[in-house]
């Protein structure tokens, strides 16, 4: 142990603890500026300078270790003056328009600024004006970086894209695009994670803000606004409002989306439901196929992982799964079946996702998630920040809000939809209905929780009826890249893999309320579990309406209206096409025994390819045919 004073304070700490960590540990705050524990400790900004006895210059705390017999003054004349003239320096080179800033009040450079009483500038003001693409996701403020790196550290080291760099010397020294010969944000390989964002101190990285777009649709007469809210959110919506995670309900936030305008708000918890099934589906045929296919398969509900993997890992992008994200799918009913049964013209329609990721935004706009007219299946995304500026825009209060029920037609998820917000939770819901698909029987809803928790690479082996699977879940693409370079030397084998580009899953997105220095993922995901293991439904094959519509629909199949069908079949993760013009050639097939085989008549709703009329007769039942809870009560759906 090494003993030293701090303040007059005697103090005992391990060899090698930094003095800023020292003074922590009898309750002794130093300031900080770009400290980042683990991650970015650089004592860049030199806030954090302290005065040490038989020095002559001030020492940073952050970086520093402690030594024998340290005598150190935190607060001493010296430091503090050296403390304020090095804020003032950065502030004379920061655009201070905190009231327009989308980080004021919660800005740790204007904190420490009205810390060290600050009020104004004896520097010379030296701004460039410049900024990048204003319809980028992403968007960088270059007045507003103070050079604090990390950005720079979280996007190496974090997420192992290296987008950030230090560019150009002396007065002229900023971080910006650093990817070889790009100097463009959008035209890096940028997976818009929006960990830059979360982690940077100031307004100088923020989402492109679409609260006005919103505004425009809902004061148009003419356009039904229809909302979808993320499992995710309901983490994380009440934060800005103070609320508890028990009181920041879906339901309450559905009131609050319905004071505001919106039509109708639904829970993408129920595509969430429709990718498990889909993955699972698309797993199982893979095993059965066995060598003729490629492992692992990985999932593809996570945008910044699929931006991450096309760019850095080529080569495995055969191996993702073919389904679309559950924003995507839900994108392509509300524009599709949904318009159609409210006979309305889809153009009529915007549709509104609210994610916790800023990846959403750029995957709503490709190329392939548009219909057959060149329109988005989702108009627009927001993330749970830019929600939470909505509500204060119409001076709403959540917590004085009620609650009101979602929207019919679409059904509330199941548990295994809800933890797909949290790392591992795909991979659990997807187990338990390929557990499921495979013995007959349900498996108890904990039997896969292995896979969950903040480790950044966890690996299982499940028996799934005498088959052993080997599965993995990775979360931060740096722990992405390692496992993948760990299977191209082919150190390691697995059947299935999971993969979220955020750490700690979408509860931990680059959308969600920002704290500083402090990673929220931990404290979210409980939510998430809690609410699996209170509802009724934990996995999603039980939901009874998902299996009397597959039921009636292939029952039925050939009543259905008088037009060609596009049946899908599924071969080396890719769609291929037959056409059944007299809608009879397939049998009823007993759900309990091969649920899974019905899905091959949806599927081309639910892959990386458009709606196609065969898909109209499955969601087409959603809407006539009765719900039954699990208690057996039936309960008619009306529109």
């Amino acid at each position: 142990m090494v003993n030293l004073i701090i303040d007059n304070r005697p103090v005992s700490v391990p060899e090698r603890t930094t003095i800023l960590n020292a003074a922590a540990s009898v309750g002794i705050h130093i300031p900080t500026l770009c400290f980042l524990k683990d991650i970015n400790e650089i004592a860049a900004c030199r806030v954090c300078v302290v005065e040490v006895e038989g020095y002559e210059r001030l020492l940073t705390a952050c970086n520093n270790p402690v030594a024998e017999g340290m005598v150190i003054h935190t607060d001493s004349h010296k430091a503090r003056i050296a403390r304020k003239a090095n804020v003032e320096l950065i502030l004379s080179q920061h655009k201070m328009n905190c009231p327009v800033c989308v980080r004021s009040g919660n800005c740790k450079l204007q904190k420490v600024a009205n810390d060290l009483n600050v009020h104004d500038i004896p520097f010379e003001t030296q701004l460039t004006g410049r900024r990048s693409d204003i319809h980028f996701p992403l968007i960088r403020e270059y007045d507003k970086c103070i050079k604090c790196m990390r950005c720079v550290q979280v996007c190496d080291k974090i997420q192992d894209s290296h987008i950030w760099d230090v560019i150009n010397m002396g007065a002229q020294t900023t971080v910006a695009v650093g990817e070889g010969e790009v100097r463009h944000l959008k035209d890096s390989s940028c997976t818009l994670c929006g960990q830059c964002i979360t982690h940077c101190p100031t307004g100088a990285l923020r989402e492109r803000d679409d609260t006005d777009k919103i505004f425009a649709a809902l004061e148009d007469p003419d356009k039904i606004v229809v909302a979808q809210i993320a499992p995710a959110v309901r983490t994380s919506s009440g934060e800005a409002f103070h609320m508890k995670a028990e009181e920041a309900t879906m339901k309450r936030l559905a009131c609050a989306l319905k004071t505001i305008g919106f039509d109708y708000v639904f829970d993408t918890d129920f595509s969430a439901d429709l990718t498990i099934m889909e993955e699972a589906s698309e797993f199982l045929e893979k095993v059965k196929r066995g060598d003729q296919e490629k492992f692992p398969m990985f999932t593809s509900c996570c945008p910044g992982w699929l931006r991450y993997c096309k760019a850095q890992f080529p080569e495995f992008v055969d191996q993702l799964s073919t389904s679309k994200s559950p924003q995507q799918m839900f994108g392509a009913v509300i524009k599709t079946y949904f318009a159609e049964k409210i006979d309305v013209d889809p153009a009529r329609i915007y549709s509104v996702s609210i994610m916790p990721c800023l990846a959403k935004k750029a995957e709503c706009s490709y190329e392939t998630m548009k219909n057959e007219d060149g329109e988005p299946d989702v108009d627009v995304v927001l993330t749970t920040r830019e929600v939470d500026r909505l509500l204060r825009m119409m001076n709403l209060e959540p917590a004085e809000l009620p609650e009101v029920e979602l929207d019919h037609p679409f059904p509330l998820g199941s548990g295994a939809g809800n933890i797909f917000g949290a790392t591992g939770g795909v991979m659990e819901a997807a187990l338990r209905t390929a557990y499921q698909a495979v013995t007959g029987h349900n498996p108890d809803p904990d039997a896969f929780s292995a896979v969950r928790g903040m480790e950044g690479w966890k690996e299982e082996t499940f028996d799934l009826a005498g088959t052993p699977l080997k599965v993995a879940v990775v979360h931060g693409l740096a722990n992405a890249g390692r496992l993948l370079h760990a299977l191209k030397e082919g150190k390691v084998h697995y059947d299935f893999v999971e993969v979220m580009a955020c750490p700690g899953g979408c509860v931990g997105g680059g959308g969600q309320p920002i704290y500083d220095g402090c990673e929220m993922a931990a404290l979210r995901a409980p939510t998430l579990y809690t609410q699996d293991r209170a509802g009724s439904l934990r996995f999603c094959h039980e939901i009874r309406r998902f299996r009397t519509v597959i039921g009636i629909f292939w029952k039925n199949r050939s009543a259905k209206r008088q037009r060609n069908s596009c049946i899908p079949t599924s071969t080396d993760g890719r769609c291929h096409w037959k056409s059944d013009p007299d809608r009879r050639s397939f049998a009823p097939i007993s759900l309990r025994r091969r649920p899974y085989s019905l899905m091959q008549g949806i599927r081309t709703c639910f892959r990386f390819v458009h709606f196609c009329t065969g898909s109209f007769d499955f969601l087409e039942m959603i809407f006539v045919v009765s719900c039954e809870d699990v208690s057996g009560k039936r309960n008619k759906t009306e529109i």
